[in-house]
C-alpha cells in the first residue's frame, strides 16, 4: 500500500512539473529563433515577407522547408547578417517582423503594401531631413534600378545589395518612421511614377561621399543635400 501511494505521488510531481513547464512556453508570445522543421504561424510570416521581398519562392506554407532556409540565408548574406539559415532575432529585425513575431502584435507592415513600407524605410534612412522631391527622387532611383541590368530585379534586391546604402549598413533602415513623416507618401509617389531624376540610378551627398568613383558618374540634377546621376 506504501508503495503504490508512493508511486501515485512521484507520478503526481511529474505530471505537475510537465504542465508547469509546458505552461511556461505555452505563454511566451512567440519563439526566439525559426528553424529549419519548424511550423507555425510565425515561419509563415516570415515566409511572406521574404516573398514579397523577393528572396523567397516557394508556398507560403507556414513550414519551414530548405527553400525557406535557402531564403533565409540569402537574406542574411545580403544584410551583413551571419549565414546560417535560422532566422534568429537580428534577422527578424532586419526583416522589419520584431514586432510581430516578439509580441504577436500584427500592424501595417506585416499586411500592407511591402513594397512600399519597404521603400518608405529606405527613404526614411537615407533621405527623411531632405525635401520632399528629394524624398521622391531618392525613391526613384531604387525604383529605377530594379529596371537596369546592372542590378537586381526587385525593390528589396536592390535595397539590400551589399553595400549600396548606408541605411542598410548603418542601420538607419530599421528606424521606425515617425507619425506624420511624408516618407510614405514619398514612397507612394515614386510607385505611381513620379521620377524628379529623369532616369537616375545614382545619387549621393558630395559634403560627405568618398568614393571617387561616383564623381565619374553625370551628375543630372542636385535636389537638397543629394546629387543625381547616370
Amino acid at each position: 500500500m506504501k508503495n503504490a501511494k508512493k508511486t501515485i505521488f512521484i507520478f503526481l510531481i511529474i505530471l505537475l512539473s510537465n504542465l508547469s513547464l509546458s505552461g511556461s512556453y505555452g505563454t511566451r508570445p512567440l519563439t526566439p529563433s525559426l528553424r529549419l522543421g519548424d511550423r507555425n504561424e510565425n515561419v509563415l510570416r516570415l515566409q511572406q515577407r521574404l516573398s514579397n521581398w523577393g528572396y523567397y519562392k516557394g508556398e507560403i506554407s507556414g513550414y519551414f522547408d530548405k527553400d525557406t532556409f535557402n531564403a533565409v540565408r540569402q537574406f542574411q548574406h545580403s544584410y551583413g547578417l551571419p549565414v546560417y539559415g535560422t532566422a534568429d532575432k537580428h534577422t527578424i529585425l532586419a526583416l522589419g517582423l520584431s514586432k510581430i513575431i516578439f509580441t504577436g502584435v500584427v500592424h501595417a507592415q506585416a499586411t500592407g503594401n511591402s513594397d512600399e513600407q519597404l521603400l518608405a524605410r529606405a527613404i526614411n534612412g537615407e533621405a527623411r531631413g531632405e525635401p520632399y522631391e528629394g524624398q521622391v527622387a531618392v525613391g526613384a532611383v531604387i525604383i529605377n534600378r530594379t529596371r537596369d541590368p546592372a542590378f537586381p530585379k526587385t525593390i528589396a534586391g536592390v535595397i539590400y545589395q551589399p553595400g549600396a546604402f548606408t541605411a542598410v549598413s548603418d542601420g538607419q533602415i530599421n528606424i521606425a518612421i515617425k507619425e506624420g513623416s511624408t516618407v510614405l507618401k514619398a514612397a507612394r509617389d515614386a510607385l505611381n511614377g513620379w521620377d524628379p531624376t529623369g532616369g537616375c540610378i545614382y545619387y549621393w551627398n558630395p559634403a560627405t561621399a568618398t568614393s571617387k568613383w561616383i564623381w565619374s558618374r553625370q551628375v543630372v540634377k542636385k535636389i537638397g543635400k543629394h546629387n543625381f546621376a547616370k
